[in-house]
C-alpha cells in the first residue's frame, strides 16, 4: 500500500456519500464529493508518476474507482423519480455510458480468461471521454445546486449530447484496437 494508492481508497469510500448526497438533494455537497473524487484522481495518478509508486492494484483499483463513481452519478442522476434534481441525465446516455463500460470489462475479462494478450493501456479518446464525463456530470449538479432557469435545461442537454457522441466514439475505438490486437495475436 504507498500514497497514490491510499489516495484512491479514499475515493473508493466516497463514493456511497456522493450517492446519498445526491439521493437526499445535498447537491452542493455532492458537487464537492465529485470534485474532491476528481482531484484526487488527478493527485493519485500525479504521486504514482512523480514518486515511481505505479502498481498492480493501483492500475486496477484507480480506472475502477472511476467507473464506479461515474457508474453512480450515471444511475442516481438520471432517475425519473429523483426529485432533487430538476435537470437530470438522460437515461439513454446513461445507458449508452454504463453499456459501454460493461462491454469493455467483458471484452477485457475474456481476454484475461483466455490469456490472449490485450493492450488495456487507456487510449486518448478514452481519458478524454472519462474527462468529458467528469465535467458534464460536475456542471450537472452545478446546475441543480443553482437556482432552476430554463436555458439550463438546454446547456444541461447540449452537455450530454456531446458526452453520447464521446461514448459512442471512444466505444467504437477500444473495439478497433480489440480487434487489431485479436488479428495480431492469431498471427
Amino acid at each position: 500500500m504507498n500514497i497514490a494508492n491510499s489516495i484512491t481508497i479514499l475515493r473508493v469510500i466516497a463514493i456511497p456519500f456522493f450517492a446519498i448526497a445526491i439521493w437526499y438533494g445535498r447537491l452542493w455537497l455532492a458537487l464537492a464529493i465529485f470534485i474532491g473524487a476528481g482531484l484526487t484522481d488527478l493527485l493519485d495518478g500525479w504521486i504514482a508518476r512523480r514518486f515511481n509508486q505505479r502498481s498492480y492494484i493501483g492500475a486496477i483499483l484507480d480506472p475502477a474507482a472511476d467507473k464506479l463513481i461515474m457508474l453512480s452519478a450515471f444511475i442516481f442522476m438520471s432517475l425519473t423519480n429523483n426529485t432533487s434534481l430538476n435537470y437530470q441525465i438522460p437515461v439513454w446516455v446513461s445507458i449508452l455510458s454504463i453499456s459501454r463500460d460493461i462491454i469493455i470489462a467483458t471484452v477485457s475479462l475474456m481476454f484475461y480468461i483466455s490469456d490472449e494478450y490485450l493492450n488495456t493501456t487507456p487510449s486518448f479518446i478514452g481519458k478524454f471521454t472519462t474527462g468529458a464525463e467528469f465535467v458534464a456530470i460536475s456542471i450537472c449538479l452545478l446546475i441543480n445546486a443553482i437556482p432552476p432557469r430554463q436555458w439550463f435545461y438546454n446547456l444541461n442537454l447540449l452537455i450530454f449530447y456531446l458526452v453520447a457522441l464521446f461514448v459512442f466514439s471512444s466505444g467504437v475505438h477500444y473495439l478497433l484496437r480489440v480487434l487489431k490486437s485479436s488479428s495480431q495475436s492469431s498471427s
